[in-house]
């Protein structure tokens, strides 16, 4: 088998939300628990920190391993989606898993693993945590995919759990409500292990105390120990002031990262690493140097990629973000309405099962604003025509293109030197383009 060849059975042979949709969602840990037994259960052979949450659970995932590889643990990393290439998804110490390692997986496991019909998602899970374990991570990092009770990464017993935020998303699959989806995010508390929450939100926060309280887990709010305070911006990333209970404890931080909604996550990584800190350092010791390391040189060391990239600098502007839901989406467009700009150029593009009623009213609406609708390639994409019918109802007003690309050199086109222009709305839009 070719690598080509896993990636064929990969993508198209297994059922892949992604692509799909809901048809891939597994609603139970069943098959994650059968690919454990038959690995000889893997992920009982490593240390981890899990991370859920509706925004900021890959920047903070790859926050904490970059602050772990800084310390010189060898720190396994597992996100999703990936953007081009499917081993971005597993990566020790920011190099990517092999294609042979992909491959020798599937030809080895492939006859017992299709007699459960598994989702990509599982498989995908199992492979990460059978390549943690024979590659003997120190520790690693796993990012949950969708939710947290019934996520295919929940059956690992971490060090530290961490929850990001709770926002609107995948509300078929998790709840209406914010607390409902806090319960589904909730369900990663593990009995007496740590948990850290980035932010406090008053209808989300009895949630995780209760669960944590159920299950005798420390809980501790992030926001309310640590603040991170913008103090300058760049092409390259920011510098930062961060002040735990109140009080600056280091003074113009700089970080790869670039985004005032980085500055929460920041906060998040740095909160999450003091209770590491304390739940394991007599074994696991963390030290402030390379907490600061890791924040500096996150995307070097774990190659962290689609968020707020800059495709070009040299007028116009280019930039990509994957933010996708509406707390995402606010967060870029509050960040868009800060450049100075002449005009903002945004190319834009959903999957069908995204609730455009939420996200596009976020976009601004004027002549200062053009669009370019597009449809990202997959079979989940929305079509371009589609959406630019719904954004008109917003006042949106712009053309369709028959792809990414086309939208995006339509962009170039007519754009100046003194124009931003905008690629997202979608992971898949942005996998396009980077």
């Amino acid at each position: 088998m070719t690598y080509q060849e896993a990636l064929h059975h990969l993508y198209d042979q297994l059922p892949m939300f992604q692509r799909i949709g809901a048809a891939a969602f597994k609603k139970d840990l069943t098959n994650t628990l059968f690919l454990c037994a038959m690995l000889k259960e893997p992920h009982q052979r490593f240390k981890s920190i899990h991370v859920a949450g509706t925004n900021g659970k890959g920047s903070v995932s790859h926050l904490l391993a970059a602050m772990l590889q800084a310390q010189g643990y060898k720190t396994g990393l597992y996100i999703s989606p990936h953007y081009k290439d499917f081993r971005e998804r597993i990566k020790i110490n920011g190099d990517y898993i092999s294609a042979e390692q992909v491959v020798r997986f599937v030809e080895r496991y492939r006859s017992e693993y299709e007699k459960i019909k598994p989702s990509f998602f599982e498989i995908t899970v199992a492979m990460a945590f059978d390549y943690f374990a024979a590659e003997q991570v120190d520790i690693a990092v796993i990012e949950t995919g969708m939710g947290g009770r019934l996520d295919s990464t929940n059956v690992i017993t971490p060090l530290l759990s961490v929850i990001t935020n709770i926002g609107y998303d995948h509300m078929q699959f998790l709840g209406n409500t914010l607390p409902a989806i806090a319960f589904e995010k909730a369900g990663i508390i593990k009995p007496h292990v740590p948990v850290v929450i980035g932010e406090t939100d008053a209808e989300t926060a009895p949630v995780f105390q209760e669960v944590a309280s159920e299950r005798n887990a420390p809980i501790e709010f992030a926001d309310q120990h640590v603040q991170v305070m913008l103090k300058s911006k760049s092409h390259g990333g920011m510098r930062v002031d961060i002040a735990e209970h109140q009080k600056v404890v280091y003074t113009d931080v700089f970080t790869s990262l670039y985004g005032g909604y980085q500055l929460k996550n920041i906060a998040t990584a740095w909160h999450a690493a003091r209770m590491l800190q304390k739940a394991a350092s007599s074994f696991l010791p963390l030290s402030e140097r390379a907490m600061l390391e890791g924040i500096e040189k996150v995307r070097a060391l774990t190659r962290l990629q689609g968020r707020w990239d800059f495709l070009s600098v040299e007028g116009p502007v280019i930039i990509c973000d994957s933010g996708h839901n509406a707390h995402g989406i606010r967060e870029v467009v509050r960040e868009l309405m800060e450049m100075t700009c002449r005009h903002l150029h945004f190319v834009i593009g959903f999957v069908k099962d995204k609730d455009l009623q939420l996200v596009l009213p976020l976009f601004p609406s004027g002549e200062r604003y053009h669009y370019y609708f597009c449809r990202p390639d997959l079979p989940r994409g929305l079509d371009a025509e589609e959406l630019q019918k719904q954004a008109w109802t917003f006042g949106l007003n712009g053309r369709a293109y028959p792809s990414v690309r086309a939208a995006l050199e339509s962009a170039k086109q007519l754009a100046d030197k003194q124009d931003v222009i905008f690629v997202g709305g979608s992971t898949f839009v942005v996998a396009e383009v980077i």
